[in-house]
Order: C-alpha cells, then structure tokens, then sequence
C-alpha cells in the first residue's frame, strides 16, 4: 500500500499528527506495535494516574476534610481493585475516543512493530509472526520513550517497578521507596502516600522538581511532608535486593560515607525516560542519533533524511504529551507545505499532586543565569476567599516580570486547579503581556485565579490588594 503519511507510534504526538495530515488531505496510515492506541500517555502514563491521583484525593478529602464540612462517615476504607477497574474504564473510554478519530478521518490503522526497510518502505511484523510492508511519501517517527531502569536497581516488575507496573497495584502497601524526585515520581508516590501508604524519596539533587522554578519545588515538598512522605534530598541508591515479598534499599549520602537501609514492599524507580528506537531500523534508512539515543532533527523537526521526521519524546525536549501534540500539529503542517510555529518556552509543564505544580515560561535561577533583570510578585492561596472555602489553601502563584518592559518571563504555581489555570498564563505570555496587563483584567470572585491577578499586582510596584 502506498501513502502520503505514514506515522510509527500512537501515542499523542502520533495520532494527532495522523488527523492534522488526514485533515489536510493527505492519505495517512499508522503502525502502533500494542493493541491499543494511545500510547505510554494514554494506556500507562497520562490518562491512567491521573485517574488513580483523582481517586487517592477523593478517599484522602474523605478522611481528612470531610468532618470540617460537616460530612460524617462511618467504615471509611480503600477497596483497590475497584479503584484499578475504574482506572481501566477510564483508560478504555479513551483508547476507543482514539480508535473513533482514526475511522473518522480514514486514518489507516495498523498493529505490529514497524521497522524502516529503506527511507519509503517500512516493514510491520505482526503478533501472529507474519509482516507485510507500506511505501510513503513521508514517515513520521513519533515511538516515544521508556523508563530508564539501571540493571543494577535488579528490575523485576514484581517488588522492583516502573511507573508502569505501579498502576495496577491491587491492595495498598505498607511502605515504598520512590527513587526520583520528578514528575512522575511524586505524583504515583502521592497516589500511594493519600491511600496510607509509608512512601520515602530518594534524590539525589538537593531538591524534588530539579526543572521547575525552585519555589515550586519547596511548596509541593512542604505539602506532601504533611500527607506523611519522607524526603532524603542529595542521596543516592547504591544496592537494592529483592525478596518474594519485599525489597531492601541501600542508600548512600552524596557527599559523605553514610548509608542506611529500607525494608519496602515496593520501589519505584522513576529517575527519567528515554527514547524508544529499538529495532527500528534507523540503520536503513540512514536516519542519525545523538549520544543518547535521540534522533536528531532541525528546526523544521526534519531528520537528515530529507523524507522522514521525528516528534516528541523519542527528539530534543521536554517528554511531555502536549510538547508531543504541538509537534505533531507542526509536522503534519510543514508536510503540506505551510509555515507553523511552536515557541518551546511557552509549553507549560505540570505536575498532578495536590497541590497542583504548574509553571510556564523561565525560572528565577535561569533569569539570573541570563543575566536578565527581573522582578518577581507572588501570591498566597491562603489570602483567597475561594481557596478557605474549599480548605485548598496551600501554595502560592509567582510571576517574573521584566525589570524594565513589565513584559512577563515566567509564572509558577503550587495550589489548586493550577494545572488548569496555567493555560491563562500561557495566553498572556503568547501575546507578549506585560504583569501591568494581567493585574488590569477582571478576574472572577471568588476564584482560584483571582491570585494570578494579585501575583501580577505584586510584581508590579507591590500593589496586591489582598494580602
């Protein structure tokens, strides 16, 4: 079969590249090697925790908050498989959302491990040992990314996971080790920790969050030390050993000859992703890597095969689904011969606790590191209305404004519905706002976002009327 567009991978990045070339009149196919669309994002990574994260914060309100709004109840208890079922519905619902897009914009689908043959031809192996092969015009490359696991962590999938394994666990355990303090950690540690769960982290920097705005990190360590999960910052795990029913991690100090151990029933190592290409036979097509196995694209996310392109996790950049989708947009766009565009500072990034960690744009240490002078105004969610309302007073929201053009660098919050309420941020920056601009608009009270308009007072000569 031949095609205008032909995309390896189905997760975000893919399959919305598929539709935007499909909508721009491009006959497309996809190879997805699983049986289900959708992806690390959407079968074991986005949709799935978020679901679990929902879930742990229902029963954690319940206990915990619940009596304060005059809600009493009685035999309060976690019934996991249940919360896994929904878990899976909800993963299930999604996947078959993807599945309807495909038939929609007559999107070929097909299952099996697509590898290059030459830079038009790749080859597709089935479950059941057959092949059969597809030319195209142009290939988008869009296979994502895995778990990075040292063979020396003993991985196991049993007592040693991955974010992976994580989200099928049916009962709540008594302890966990988490090693990494990134996104992905904290957010499943958090799921664990709400249930009851004893949850420790290992990291080996001198923060969690190393990426973000270093306050953020700060706020989200502070509320998450009160729902009971221990911290052991500029650490590192130098031996783990796995037993049927538990494990045992040794952990090292960074910078001195100290080492303790943990007795777990789990740990989860979530110290980063890297890019999926195996067997892809970039070789064939002569498409080139870098030193960590990225494929290297330009500025038109374009390999150096004229032909073929390459999105998301598997390039340069930050491994986030919505970064994957922008991409995807950009490519399947650039096919067709337009000229998009995608401004990489401006792709916000999240983190699904509660609080919510939401941030866009630069950092403090990074403005200083530039050189660039800044001013900074923050906001606590203590002082809103709203927020005392709901009892989701931690957090603050900070925003970094030009010293001299007021023009806004970068916002960052901790607090509820910031996932939600970065996008405002997001809007303002795309159009070159200055914080005079935000604190100008009228914001809905009570609202949460009501402390962007005040941040935005702050940084502007102190003027934040509410605190």
């Amino acid at each position: 079969m031949k095609y205008d567009v032909t995309v390896i991978g189905s997760g975000p990045g893919g399959y919305v590249a598929a539709i935007r070339a499909a909508q721009l009149g491009k006959k497309t196919a996809i190879i997805e090697r699983y049986n289900s669309l959708g992806g690390t994002c959407l079968n074991v990574g986005c949709i799935p925790s978020k679901a679990l994260l929902d879930s742990s914060e229902h029963y954690h309100n319940a206990r915990e908050k619940f009596e304060q709004h005059g809600i009493e109840l009685k035999s309060l208890k976690v019934n996991m498989p249940q919360m896994i079922n929904r878990k899976n519905e909800v993963v299930a619902q999604t996947v078959k959302g993807v599945e309807f897009l495909m038939k929609k914009n007559k999107i070929d689908v097909y299952h099996g491990h697509g590898s290059f043959v030459d830079k038009h031809t790749v080859s597709i192996a089935k479950e059941d040992g057959s092949s059969e092969e597809i030319t195209s015009d142009k290939i988008i490359i869009a296979t994502g990314s895995k778990p990075i696991v040292p063979a020396a962590f003993n991985y196991d999938k049993e007592r040693v996971i991955t974010s992976t394994e994580a989200l099928n666990i049916d009962e709540v355990p008594k302890r966990m080790v988490l090693v990494g303090g990134g996104v992905i950690g904290l957010e499943l540690g958090s799921v664990f920790a709400r249930l009851g769960t004893e949850v420790e982290v290992v990291e080996f920097m001198d923060r969690i969050l190393p990426t973000m705005d270093k306050d953020c990190g700060k706020e989200l360590m502070r509320a998450l030390k009160k729902i009971g999960v221990k911290f052991h910052l500029k650490h590192k795990v130098s031996d783990v050993k796995v037993n049927k029913k538990s494990v045992t991690v040794t952990v090292e100090k960074r910078d001195a000859e100290e080492t303790f151990t943990i007795n777990a029933d789990y740990c989860l190592v979530a110290i980063g992703r890297h890019a999926y290409t195996d067997k892809l036979g970039l070789e064939n097509a002569g498409i080139q890597t870098d030193d960590r196995g990225r494929i290297e694209v330009d500025d038109h996310l374009k390999t150096n095969i004229d032909n073929i392109y390459a999105i998301g996790d598997v390039i340069r950049g930050a491994m986030l689904a919505h970064k994957a989708e922008e991409e995807g947009v950009f490519v399947a766009e650039v096919i067709a011969g337009e000229k998009p565009h995608i401004d990489y500072n401006l792709i916000p990034g999240v983190v699904y606790t509660w609080p919510e960690v939401a941030s866009v744009g630069q950092t403090e240490e990074q403005l200083k590191e530039a050189g660039i002078p800044y001013k900074s105004g923050k906001f606590p969610f203590k002082a809103l209305g709203r927020a005392r309302a709901s009892t989701d007073t931690e957090g603050m929201v900070k925003i970094l404004a030009h010293k001299e053009t007021d023009e806004v660098l970068g916002v960052h919050m901790v607090g509820p519905r910031t996932a939600d309420m970065i996008a405002e941020a997001v809007t303002a920056m795309e159009f070159r706002a200055s914080a005079e601009d935000i604190a100008r608009m009228s914001h809905a009270h009570p609202t949460y976002t009501e402390a962007t308009k005040e941040a935005a007072l702050a940084a502007t000569a102190d003027r934040a009327l509410h605190v």
